[in-house]
């Protein structure tokens, strides 16, 4: 018995090691949920984007014609909002002030930016929403909107991370820290943490 029991573990370990790229591709392509842009009410760009590709994603979709504008999430950072920052980081592309609709709020989670700007889509008269996040993050943030809002319909695009690649993210220190954040998050999620 404890023969069988070794040769399991080094057959499981053997695997492993062969099949590594394909297992952590697929543990990483699992967190992105990203659809093909619809026409909608509003484009929302959720929080959380340091880079600014975000809201870049979002404006992009107004000049497409997706929507007639982005709306853009911010909780404070430092006494100003993050919508701030962003919206003025893509008028610095190009991009007119009248693509953006700036949306302050002290939201600390996807789920409660999700509660949060409901009420606004509601009293805005959407539908739609566009929803624009990083594609590490699309398959966590369709789930929360989708939940705090059933009565609203979200489709969900995934901006490029400048580190995370699905297929090889374990490559790069900042692609793996993004995999393992985004994965206990999603955890938490499943448990309702």
């Amino acid at each position: 018995m404890k023969r069988l029991a070794w040769w399991t573990l080094a057959a499981v370990l053997a695997a492993g090691l062969l099949f590594h790229g394909a297992i952590l591709s697929s543990l990483g392509n699992y967190l992105v949920h990203d659809e093909p842009p619809q026409h909608a009410d509003v484009i929302f760009v959720l929080a959380g984007d340091a880079t600014g590709r975000r809201v870049l994603k979002g404006a992009e979709l107004v000049r497409e014609g997706y929507a007639p504008a982005a709306m853009v999430s911010g909780p404070p950072y430092y006494l100003v909002h993050e919508c701030d920052l962003a919206i003025a980081l893509a008028e610095q592309a190009g991009y007119p002030a009248s693509y953006f609709i700036p949306f302050p709020h002290d939201a600390h989670s996807t789920t409660e930016e999700a509660r949060d700007v409901a009420p606004k889509f509601r009293q805005m008269g959407v539908h739609h929403v566009l929803l624009v996040t990083s594609n590490f993050h699309t398959r966590r943030a369709a789930k929360a909107f989708r939940a705090s809002a059933p009565d609203i319909s979200f489709d969900v695009v995934g901006a490029e991370d400048a580190y995370f690649n699905p297929q090889s993210w374990w490559r790069n220190r900042e692609g793996q820290k993004t995999f393992f954040i985004e994965w206990a998050k999603t955890i938490a999620t499943w448990f309702g943490i």
